[in-house]
């Protein structure tokens, strides 16, 4: 007996809609008020002014007690319009349930519509690595990550804890599941294919939907790199396995273009340099400022340790022996080092003379 109720009551539920709870008053609105008229003659509980006030309110099962029935058969009317109320209130609420279990579920098999803006969408999910790339993304500051999903690869939303972070799920060359994911309103698209047949192929579907969005492939071998700017000429190529590299370049585009330019195709190089005991109490700001000035050249970090310090504060000292590492067109030697140091130093010392002659100082 109790699975059968149960089964019912599912049925039921799955045919309720919107109008249902309305019918239903309507119902009993029309029915109840010939009773009452029957049951309370020449009251004023049954004047059209007065009725539908009375009804509203016992429905709701508010009930003020301005009006009420006299006699027994108003009673049972009462009665009959309290468990009609009751009953639209139940129909109304389980069709409200009905809608949020059914976005719920739409939401966590990636088959629902998103309303996002400013997001960056990932196409393409691998358990762990995905999760390591929202977490690189989101390190700095809070922003909406969409994860993009082939049917073989989620069933359901994998980060449905998190906030910020949304699912959907499909075939990633169609235009109707790109859409889902906003893509026109995204900031940037990250490609993370299986493999390269596949980032190619996905490529071509987000090129084609939104070709002017900041699209980041991640390529297991580069040499496919050419074929995809043939399809998305400003679409930018990284190493697949490097998730700090594909990151940088999701969250600062041309970041990728500046490491390749130091690495390969400049006309400058990295070097360094020790820091000789003529130049012992200066502090890097100095040393940053006579390379940048007398030599194009940038201070990168320096080493005392075992670690080096990355682009430390200009105020802090550096050491006799400390290693300078920078970028410049030609290795410098020590006399260099010396002689750019002095220059700068003459140079700022005559602006300050200058400072102190002028009439607004």
């Amino acid at each position: 007996m109790p699975l059968l109720l149960s089964r019912l009551l599912n049925r039921l539920t799955r045919r309720i809609t919107w109008g249902l709870p309305a019918e239903l008053l309507l119902f009993v609105f029309v029915t109840s008020w010939p009773l009452m008229a029957w049951a309370e003659p020449g009251e004023r509980i049954v004047d059209p002014g007065v009725y539908w006030y009375w009804f509203i309110v016992t429905a709701a099962t508010v009930g003020y007690g301005d009006y009420a029935p006299t006699t027994t058969e108003g009673y049972l009317v009462t009665v009959y319009v309290v468990v009609g109320g009751i009953v639209t209130i139940t129909a109304l609420f389980a069709r409200i349930a009905q809608m949020i279990d059914k976005a719920k579920g739409l939401r966590m098999h990636g088959h629902g519509t998103l309303k996002v803006a400013n997001h960056i969408v990932i196409l393409g999910y691998t358990v762990g690595r995905t999760e390591r790339i929202i977490d690189e993304l989101v390190a700095d500051e809070p922003r909406d990550v969409v994860i993009c999903a082939w049917d073989d690869q989620a069933m359901e939303h994998p980060l449905a804890h998190r906030e910020g972070v949304h699912f959907v799920r499909g075939n990633l060359t169609e235009d109707a599941v790109l859409g889902r994911a906003v893509l026109s309103e995204a900031v940037a698209v990250l490609v993370d294919a299986r493999d390269d047949d596949e980032a190619l192929k996905v490529t071509v579907a987000a090129s084609h939907n939104r070709p002017d969005v900041h699209t980041v492939v991640a390529l297991h071998d580069l040499a496919h790199a050419r074929t995809i700017s043939r399809i998305a000429a400003t679409a930018c190529c990284v190493p697949w396995h490097s998730i700090e590299f594909i990151t940088e370049e999701v969250q600062d585009a041309g970041m990728s273009d500046v490491y390749n330019e130091l690495m390969h195709h400049s006309d400058r190089n990295t070097y360094s340099i020790r820091v000789p005991s003529t130049l012992a109490g200066r502090t890097f700001g100095e040393f940053q400022r006579a390379l940048g000035f007398w030599n194009a050249a940038t201070i990168l970090a320096v080493r005392t340790g075992a670690k080096p310090d990355i682009s430390p504060s200009w105020s802090d000292e550096v050491q006799v022996g400390t290693t300078l590492y920078y970028i410049a067109k030609r290795r410098l030697r020590t006399e260099d080092l010396e002689r750019y140091v002095d220059r700068a130093e003459r140079a700022l010392m005559f602006s300050e003379r200058e400072l102190l002659r002028s009439e607004w100082h």
